[in-house]
């Protein structure tokens, strides 16, 4: 077997612009290790509440999508982690589409500092639509027009 490791976000990621979404939030201290250092697991859902922030801000809850009988499983996710966040740290995940195609989605996320707007970490996902069996389908024409229009 041959794996091939692409190089993810080969394009700088502009922290402070063109973002189509943002959440702020606490760190809690159960995403902290014995040091007070955000472990690196618990970035992966915060990723997934910018995701739903970023539907819920636009009018389109991602439940919405999921009442319709479709999700969108995670096929790829990288993180690059560039300074540590901490307990209590206020922190802000900004999020935008990067790339929509018929059956799967791609979003690019920028987690930073709230109050310094240091840039902590940066990383994107791929998703691919399913139907309720499991099974890869054309994401809905009026969900496929939604996220093309928060592409940046």
């Amino acid at each position: 077997m041959t794996v091939t490791l692409t190089k993810p976000l080969e394009r700088a990621l502009d922290v402070n612009s063109n973002w189509a979404a943002e959440v702020t939030f606490h760190v809690r201290y159960a995403e902290t290790d014995q040091m007070g250092i955000v472990h690196h697991s618990a970035y992966v859902p915060w990723l997934e509440e910018a995701r739903s922030a970023l539907s819920r801000q636009y009018g389109r809850p991602y439940a919405d999508f999921e009442r319709a009988g479709y999700g969108l499983a995670v096929t790829e996710l990288h993180l690059r982690f560039m300074t540590p966040a901490r307990y209590d740290q206020a922190v802000t995940v900004r999020i935008r589409v990067s790339k929509v195609r018929s059956r799967g989605v791609d979003f690019e996320y920028a987690v930073l500092d709230a109050t310094t707007g240091e840039c902590l970490a940066t990383g994107c996902t791929a998703h691919v639509c399913i139907d309720k069996a499991g099974r890869p389908v054309r994401i809905p024409p009026d969900w496929q027009a939604f996220w093309a229009s928060l592409k940046r």
